[in-house]
């Protein structure tokens, strides 16, 4: 019987020949990656450790993203231990604010992920690495301060589910609408601990971009892994960007599958998540009846170059709506100098739109863009749970780009088609 991505890549990096689902395996992590909100008490566990104990340089990634730039004293402090972490240490992965982003795009960026990677990092959305082929997963502040020090962690081999996604994609349709699709189909916990591959004619002409919208929101099912085979395309990206040697790795013809999902591309429509969870699906265009008060842009999900482009086009000649403020927010420096570069941000600004250097706050609900009571927010963020972005009575509709942009200037939620 031949292995899915995750058995090959969890045996290889195990140092096994073969791995079955359900085994517990101990295996070598190449990186290992915390925030300014989960690095903290991964440091103060680190301590517990004695003198003795030094992080392993290579593979510790510390990158402040959450609540910088700082919001208040608590934050402060909280981004100044991780500061301080890196220069007792001597660590060289340290992302500071102005140089960095969010934790995940910046991770991708930075060249630390490639295909038949193994990662971990102290943030559920991890996950989002599956899409350049490695197998990435979010872990506890605990078990990333252990990996800090022995470059090692155990894994149960996750069982595989597959999804195939066949056809061309309508115009406006994208990456977050696949992922949302299924999600409204399988459920928040139809992956449960389980690795999702991603396969299908309409999976292989996405972007890297909305591949990495995909890979990302794959812990919304609950799943452990979400990966896409890399091609040309991820080949082609990390030229001149990844950090050392790297070797593809595949599924076999006759890997074992739990279950397989198949999709018509073309029965895929914009699509929108209404509160509060990422699996309450609903066409965009059955949703124009609610008005909003506020449209973000941005976050690990939905905050890349090809994100804002879209975005820009439909606002391009447009205003946003008088009720309405929008929040724009590139997801790393390198997303914002490029969106200036190509006159994105005047375009954003010229629209009435507010935008900001790159920060994970909104998605949080912690700041830059917190909803009010009774307040309803159009989001390309990935969860729109009770209070996620704000108070616990307002709401929060997950949608792509183009669905946020149109929303904005329409002051509801909208199928980008209606504007045509």
């Amino acid at each position: 019987m031949g292995a899915t991505i995750s058995e090959k890549i969890l045996a290889k990096k195990a140092g096994k020949r073969e791995v079955s689902p359900g085994e517990i395996v101990e295996a070598e992590v190449d990186y290992v990656m915390v925030n300014d909100i989960t690095g903290l008490p991964a440091f103060e566990v680190f301590k517990r450790f004695g003198e003795r104990a030094k992080p392993i340089k290579e593979k510790t990634v510390l990158i402040p993203d959450h609540y910088v730039p700082n919001k208040d004293i608590p934050s402060a402090e909280q981004a100044k231990a991780m500061r301080e972490f890196a220069r007792k240490y001597n660590l060289p992965h340290y992302f500071e604010v102005g140089r960095g982003g969010v934790c995940h795009q910046v991770m991708i960026e930075q060249g630390f992920v490639a295909p038949g990677r193994l990662i971990v990092g102290a943030d559920s959305h991890t996950c989002s690495y599956g899409a350049l082929g490695a197998f990435a997963t979010g872990v506890g502040s605990t078990e990333a301060a252990s990996v800090m020090a022995l470059g090692k962690l155990w894994f149960r081999v996750p069982e595989s589910l597959r999804f195939v996604v066949e056809g061309k994609l309508g115009k406006y349709v994208m990456g977050k609408d696949i992922i949302l699709h299924i999600i409204g189909d399988i459920g928040v916990d139809g992956a449960l601990y389980k690795a999702m591959e991603f396969y299908g004619s309409a999976i292989t002409s996405l972007s890297l971009a909305d591949r990495i919208s995909i890979a990302n929101m794959a812990i919304e099912a609950g799943g452990k892994a979400g990966i896409i085979p890399p091609d040309e395309k991820v080949f082609e990206y990390l030229k001149g960007r990844v950090r050392g040697a790297y070797e593809p790795v595949y599924a076999d013809d006759d890997a074992s599958y739990e279950e397989t999902f198949t999709y018509d591309a073309k029965e895929i429509p914009p699509t929108v998540a209404k509160p509060f969870l990422p699996s309450n699906t609903s066409p965009a265009s059955e949703l124009g009846d609610i008005t909003i008060d506020q449209a973000y842009l941005g976050s690990c999900t939905n905050g890349r170059i090809e994100d804002l482009r879209v975005a820009a086009k439909i606002l391009r000649g447009r205003k946003v709506h008088p009720n309405v403020r929008m929040i724009v927010v590139p997801a790393t420096q390198e997303v914002y100098q490029q969106a200036i570069r190509e006159g994105l941000v005047e375009t954003f600004v010229e629209a009435g739109a507010f935008v900001s250097g790159p920060t994970c706050g909104a998605c949080l609900g912690g700041y830059m863009g917190v909803l009010g009571k009774g307040e309803r927010a159009i989001s390309s963020t990935n969860r729109n749970f009770i209070g996620r972005m704000g108070h616990k009575e307002s709401e929060v509709y997950l949608a792509n780009p183009a669905v946020v942009a149109a929303s904005a200037v329409t002051g509801r939620i909208t199928d980008p088609r209606e504007l045509e």
